[in-house]
């Protein structure tokens, strides 16, 4: 790098504290913002970097003009990406037009006039006129007004691939004139005084304008030129190294939660970019290599892996942990291979690891390729290195956002590595956490003759109503029709001699996992990962219905999700699991779902509740309301529901789980509220009808969600919280739990106290039997 100046050093100098003092006069005088100091910071640092590199000793009396008027448009940027005021906007704009005009003439006076006076000059005529088309085509909402800032920039990449473009064309006053015009028709209409069908017709007719003059020199240019020539290689070379640095801004600020997705999300400043381009300058060739080719792949696995995180965020609300969450792709697998068929779900299962291999490796040659580049152009690299260590120090100290919670200085992907190696471990030290505390468990002991005997004589149905969360109870746009649902439960419930408590549990899953959390509600366990249901399984741990069944009662599952065998039922105490095969249905799915909730609680009656069957618990998966959450079964008459071939044809087509990615989000949460207004409509109408029909073994119910439902219908930063009921004619039965502080009614008070689901198994215990 060729040492400047002192003279432009000085000159450059002035213009950076012009700078810092025109934009600190923005912040305190009209309020400009965070986001705007660092587009004024960062525009006002490229300005410096590229004069830098000119290769020019002074600027001289013209161009230190033209470095105010820089100044001027570093101060535009701000605003534009700030726009906190429109008259300062306009005079800034204004006055950087109007000095257009007097460098030349201080040129031509001082008889100073140069190729690079004249450059300087052109080029931030270019950049004034981009930065205003920004803000124009924002204010008119019509992206078409970018074709005025871009033209000329256009024009130049055109030239890489048709050389003949370069060629020398003799100035005319007519092109003075369309150039200077469209500075003044975005100043204008910046100034926000015309109605905006006049502004859109005088853009309009500026760009044919600025059309007309280009094409004008187009055919000037052709007509001049001996030879056409079309050159693909530079414009390949140039598309390839703009892939690879989308792939690698991609890899490096694509957020890892669904929720943050955003096109603005972008629109930020890597600190990996900053130090990688620098480290890149300064290697040596073979070392830049190799650190280059390590360090990409790194970032490879950490985009794959963010790619997951990504995908955990909107089935469980929360990242993906290598460390616990590998054994989930398997069942990500079986699901895909369940709702699509098996074919599809090899399909998927190659394509995404072809697809992981292929961004692993094309991230390491897009970091090589770059390294390569910043190597061979060191000084150019070191300038630009400069800029943006500007840029990302002026809004790290600003926390400057354009997303809320996304900081505009990223360091998301050295976070996330650190996260990642941390995580590995901590998944060991939480497997022995868990260990030690699976261990210790009060009720392992307790003689099953102790157990549950307050509840002695009475049936026990625990009904978990998929994706039932307190979002359902508390978002307007949803709680409305739910609460009148269950305000008519009570009232139905309370005419055939039911009462009901209510209180609030925390699951430890969103979105989906409703294993782990049917597994923490029954355990005692806070089971939140993979490993941990693995453990509990192979535990000699006491649950919830093991503990019905040493008790004297019959234990079941009816699960109709469950569509493989299913060896962990042992372990929970059934004595009887039903999957989908096993409840006799003839009727037609309803997307993931595999029967409507009406049939699989009359199949529990068919197949468990006969004369003479003995004491039962039953824990009973209502499927209706799993996402897709369309389409939903119709209800029929209880007699008539027979083998569900009655159910048949659905009312409207069956749904694969993707689409609710691609539906409106408002239709899709009608659809989930829709779907929990179904599943407690028909719950209510089944607990009425025991009574009705044999109120001597009208059950005891422990109604309850299993998590939320995603993050698209709760919005983010959600509670893990769900609704649980316990509903008996009873009265002894709810006076068990009078302590507990629970509401009356199928509704949660606001002040009902909230415990963590894997807290309800000892309080269960303790209220009904002895204590240990």
């Amino acid at each position: 790098m060729t040492r400047p100046s002192p003279t432009l050093v000085a000159e450059l100098t002035a213009g950076a504290l012009g700078s810092v003092v025109l934009l600190a006069a923005l912040a305190l005088g009209v309020g400009l913002g965070p986001v705007g100091l660092v587009a004024g910071a960062t525009a006002a640092a490229a300005l410096v970097a590229v004069l830098l590199g000119s290769g020019v000793d002074r600027l001289g009396p013209a161009g230190r003009v033209t470095l105010a008027r820089g100044v001027l448009i570093a101060g535009v940027t701000a605003l534009v990406a700030d726009p906190v005021s429109v008259p300062v906007l306009v005079v800034c704009a204004a006055v950087a037009l109007a000095l257009d005009g007097v460098d030349g003439a201080v040129a031509r006076r001082r008889d100073v006039a140069s190729a690079f006076g004249a450059r300087f000059d052109m080029e931030l005529d270019a950049v004034l006129v981009l930065v205003l088309s920004v803000h124009v085509a924002g204010l008119l909402d019509s992206s078409w007004v970018l074709l005025i800032g871009l033209a000329r920039y256009l024009f130049v990449a055109a030239g890489a691939v048709l050389p003949w473009l370069r060629g020398e064309l003799a100035p005319r006053f007519s092109s003075k004139v369309v150039a200077a015009t469209q500075g003044v028709v975005l100043v204008v209409i910046a100034s926000q005084l015309l109605p905006g069908v006049l502004a859109r017709v005088l853009v309009a007719l500026a760009l044919a304008a600025l059309a007309w003059s280009f094409g004008r020199d187009v055919v000037r240019l052709w007509r001049a030129a001996d030879e056409h020539p079309v050159r693909f290689r530079p414009a390949l070379a140039a598309v390839v190294t703009l892939a690879a640095a989308v792939l690698v801004l991609v890899a490096l600020l694509t957020p890892g939660d669904f929720a943050l997705l955003n096109r603005l999300t972008w629109l930020r400043v890597p600190l990996e970019v900053v130090v990688g381009l620098a480290v890149a300058a300064v290697l040596p060739a073979r070392l830049r290599r190799w650190a280059a080719w390590v360090g990409g792949i790194v970032l490879g696995l950490v985009l794959v892996l963010t790619l997951f995180d990504l995908g955990f965020s909107v089935s469980l609300a929360r990242p993906f942990d290598p460390a616990r969450d590998t054994v989930l792709l398997g069942n990500a697998y079986d699901f895909v291979a369940e709702t699509s068929g098996p074919a599809v779900g090899v399909v998927v299962a190659v394509l995404v690891a072809v697809l992981a291999v292929v961004l692993v490796v094309a991230t390491g040659g897009a970091v090589a390729r770059l390294a390569r580049i910043a190597g061979t152009r060191r000084s150019a690299s070191l300038r630009l290195v400069a800029v943006l260590a500007v840029a990302w120090a002026v809004a790290w100290a600003g926390s400057a956002q354009l997303v809320p919670t996304v900081p505009l200085a990223s360091r998301d992907t050295s976070i996330r590595t650190v996260e990642r190696a941390e995580a590995v471990g901590a998944g060991v030290r939480d497997q022995a956490a868990f260990e030690a505390e699976a261990s210790v468990d009060a009720y392992r002991d307790v003689p099953g003759d102790r157990l549950l005997t307050a509840l002695r004589g009475h049936d026990v149905v625990v009904a978990v109503v998929e994706s039932y969360g307190m979002s359902a109870l508390q978002d307007p746009a949803m709680s409305g029709p739910v609460r009148a649902v269950l305000d008519d439960g009570e009232r139905r419930l309370g005419a055939v001699g039911y009462g009901a408590r209510t209180g609030v549990l925390t699951s430890p899953v969103a979105g989906g996992g409703s294993w782990l959390a049917h597994a923490t509600l029954l355990s005692g366990l806070w089971i939140d990962g993979e490993q941990r249901h693995r453990d509990l399984v192979s535990s000699d741990r006491r649950t919830l219905t093991s503990a019905f069944h040493d008790a004297g009662w019959r234990a079941v599952a009816v699960a109709p999700g469950t569509t493989q065998a299913w060896p962990e039922g042992s372990f929970f105490g059934y004595d009887r699991t039903y999957g989908s095969a096993d409840l006799g249905y003839a009727g037609p799915r309803y997307s993931w779902s595999t029967m409507p909730d009406q049939y699989a609680l009359t199949a529990f009656d068919r197949l468990e509740r006969g004369p003479g069957a003995p004491p039962t618990v039953a824990e009973i998966a209502l499927t209706s309301s799993h996402a897709p959450w369309t389409p939903r079964p119709r209800t029929v008459p209880w007699e008539a529901v027979g083998d569900g071939s009655v159910f048949a044809p659905t009312d409207d087509p069956q749904q694969s789980f993707e689409s609710i990615f691609t539906t409106p989000p408002d239709q899709v949460r009608d659809d989930y509220r829709a779907s929990i207004e179904y599943s407690l409509a028909t719950l209510v109408a089944w607990t009425e009808r025991q009574a009705v029909l044999n109120p001597a073994r009208a059950p005891v119910l422990v109604v309850l969600g299993d998590h939320q439902p995603y993050p698209m219908i709760t919005g983010p930063g959600a509670s893990r919280d769900v609704p649980i009921s316990i509903v008996s004619r009873d009265p002894a039965v709810l006076a068990r739990i009078g302590g507990w502080g629970w509401s009356d009614g199928l509704t949660p008070d606001p002040g009902a106290p909230v415990w963590r689901m894997d807290a309800f198994r000892d309080r269960f215990l303790d209220a009904y039997g002895p204590r240990p």
